[in-house]
């Protein structure tokens, strides 16, 4: 095989692009379906086409930017950028290759402009994940001219066979099934090793060394007498520049030197140090060839953190050595570009609302597992079949007959295996929401400590925005996060007592974690209370925000006190009042909430219904972080909130008498 003749074929898939990562995913699919609306509705552009038109392109990004969708400099290819923003959306059917709203995408900027995301079907999730479950089952990513895969039909295939995958398993060999022969050697690879330890590394390899291309450049590599960086050019198979892999010719000499020639000198082990710093992979060399990622620690004791023992030890002669460490270059290259296409795929599927990416594994929600159960095994030809009506809504069954809901199988296997007696699907909506909040607590425990929670609220005081999400979600965005937040303090404050999901007025995920709308931010959180000793049966709606001290005054004042009257009146009988938590009150906020106790509110269809009168308790975010570090409990809070509303404290005086009381009560 002629050296020119060896290059680089895909051998593994990801959903999105790696150029466009989106947080917020929610959030940016909706508010790019309004965008590119508003485009195509400008006259200038309106018969214009997107394919081979890149003024068309730069002016879209143009509109984005001056939109306020992208924060961030000019992109140096605007139109480049463009096409990458919208990518995605068309590979799940969204918008046609003309980046015009299909049927589909219209459906969802019309669920994301109602506002109105409750679920309305069997599965319990959410209506605008329900239609992206629907396109996903349907998305086909092309591999090559000679293959290409459903993948969410494949992990369909995979989680029933399995029961769940781990983190690894996903990651590193589920993109890797792109075809029935290499799905079938996965599973049974998966079959073999289930319940031990996974060695991903080496099934990655044996499916890149079945590649005629990896078998000739191995060839090449082995027959090459004077190994040089072109050498590594060649066999490096690079996807995008040759170049790239002449970083590996001093590395290759390095590993030799130390390990081949057994050179643990000083120098020798240094130079393999300084050797394999070669972009973002270097970082798994390093594991395979330092104890520690230190470099203080090698610098000092070269010899001490150096790997004795490791796959290039003891090898007899140079072809061997030359074998293993082509294998192990492509491993690490395949790895690491699985480990990039991760993030990518788990945002892609997760949007389906009925997949669960927990406890490093991931399988699906209660009601999609048994679903899927009951299907015969010939739905999953389709999983290597390309749709023609990717850009059309349909229903399940027109996806495939094989997905027709059967409610009495599905009530039977949902009986049988939690011992209950459901006899319609409507029946089994209190226990997906029970499961539900089971989860939920297990999350709170395992994430949501009191002390986290104060570190998090910290953080919000702070606006350190990008560790807020490290640790909650970066599906959602900080004002989310912070009602989220607020809802699990308070959950925990008031003894988790009652129905916490349905308390919190936001959109969550499969995992339980906030997720984001274009329209989002504006959720209330609402605990009811039932009677017991210390209050009456009340509700408590919970306002936050984060606006600075002039938005505040602008922003609030009308729409908590709006809320909270609309909530009285229509629930006429029920003691109803507001807490109103944000970072800093300003002092007009606090005495236009004060004297609310005296002021009618009138709502109603005419504006003919009165409310005399309403509680609005205004708190700083680091009052709220006091009351989780002395653990002071909801009942000695509403005992407080009403004594210090019935006082004739003028609005300052009254603020800082409350200030002063919870201090006090909670010191």
């Amino acid at each position: 095989m002629a050296e020119e003749n060896i290059a680089f074929k895909s051998f593994y898939y990801s959903l999105g692009t790696t150029s466009f990562r989106m947080q917020n995913f929610n959030q940016k699919i909706e508010q790019q379906l309004d965008l590119l609306n508003q485009f195509w509705e400008k006259p200038e552009y309106s018969n214009e086409k997107w394919e081979s038109n890149e003024p068309v392109q730069e002016a879209y990004y143009n509109f984005i930017k001056e939109s306020g969708f992208l924060k961030e400099g000019d992109a140096p290819r605007k139109a480049k950028d463009a096409r990458q923003k919208t990518s995605g959306m068309r590979d799940i059917g969204l918008i046609d290759d003309n980046r015009r709203l299909t049927a589909v995408g219209n459906k969802l900027l019309e669920i994301a402009k109602s506002g109105n995301f409750s679920s309305d079907n069997f599965l319990q999730i959410p209506k605008d994940s329900f239609v992206y479950f629907q396109q996903l089952l349907k998305t086909y990513i092309g591999i090559n001219n000679d293959s290409g895969v459903r993948p969410f039909v494949l992990l369909v295939r995979l989680l029933k066979k399995f029961n769940y995958l781990s983190k690894e398993e996903f990651m590193y060999l589920f993109p890797l099934c792109i075809n029935r022969e290499t799905t079938e050697f996965i599973e049974n690879k998966l079959s073999e090793f289930r319940g031990k330890d996974v060695n991903v590394g080496e099934i990655v390899t044996e499916i890149f060394m079945q590649q005629q291309n990896y078998k000739d450049a191995l060839d090449y590599f082995i027959s090459e007498k004077s190994v040089s960086e072109e050498t590594f050019c060649t066999v490096g198979l690079n996807r995008k520049s040759k170049d790239y892999d002449r970083a590996y010719f001093p590395l290759y000499n390095a590993i030799k030197k130390v390990y081949f020639d057994d050179d643990k000198s000083p120098k020798a082990i240094m130079a393999l140090y300084e050797a394999s710093d070669i972009g973002n992979v270097k970082t798994h060399w390093r594991k395979f060839l330092f104890k520690t990622s230190s470099s203080a620690s090698i610098k000092k004791s070269p010899l001490d953190q150096l790997q004795s023992a490791n796959m290039f030890s003891n090898l007899e002669n140079e072809k061997a050595f030359k074998t293993v460490f082509f294998k192990t270059m492509h491993m690490v290259k395949v790895e690491r570009t699985l480990e990039d296409y991760f993030d990518l795929n788990r945002r892609y599927l997760k949007i389906s609302d009925t997949l669960l990416f927990a406890d490093e594994q991931v399988k699906f929600d209660v009601i999609p597992k048994y679903y899927f159960s009951l299907l015969p095994d010939e739905f999953y030809n389709l999983a290597f079949v390309k749709s023609d009506k990717l850009v059309e809504l349909q229903s399940l069954e027109e996806i495939s007959p094989f997905l027709k809901l059967d409610d009495e199988k599905l009530l039977k296997v949902i009986n049988k295996d939690n011992k209950t007696a459901f006899s319609q699907i409507g029946d089994i909506k209190q226990f997906v929401a029970d499961e539900r909040t089971k989860r939920f607590n297990k999350l709170i425990d395992e994430k949501f400590s009191d002390n986290q929670l104060i570190y998090i609220l910290q953080l919000i005081s702070k606006r350190a925005d990008k560790e807020i999400q490290e640790l909650v979600t970066d599906d959602a965005d900080i004002p989310t996060i912070f009602e989220y937040i607020l809802g699990i303090a308070w959950y925990k404050i008031s003894e988790r007592k009652g129905d916490i999901l349905s308390f919190m007025n936001l959109s969550l995920e499969a995992d339980l974690l906030p997720k984001t709308h274009a329209g989002g931010g504006e959720a209330d959180l609402v605990f009811q209370y039932e009677a017991e000793n210390g209050y009456p049966k009340h509700s408590l709606l919970i306002e936050a925000t984060l606006a600075d001290s002039t938005n505040q005054r602008r922003m609030e004042m009308e729409p908590v006190s709006r809320h909270l009257g609309d909530y009285m009146i229509a629930h006429k009988n029920l003691e109803s009042y507001c807490v109103f938590i944000t970072n800093f009150l300003h002092m007009n906020v606090i005495s236009d909430f004060r004297n609310r106790r005296k002021m009618e509110y009138y709502g109603g269809k005419n504006g003919d219904e009165v409310i005399n009168g309403m509680m609005i308790t205004p708190l700083e975010n680091n009052l709220l972080v006091t009351i989780l570090k002395t653990g002071v409990k909801y009942p000695q809070l509403y005992k407080l909130f009403h004594e210090i509303q019935e006082s004739s404290l003028a609005p300052k005086e009254w603020y800082n008498e409350l200030k002063e009381q919870l201090q006090r009560n909670c010191l």
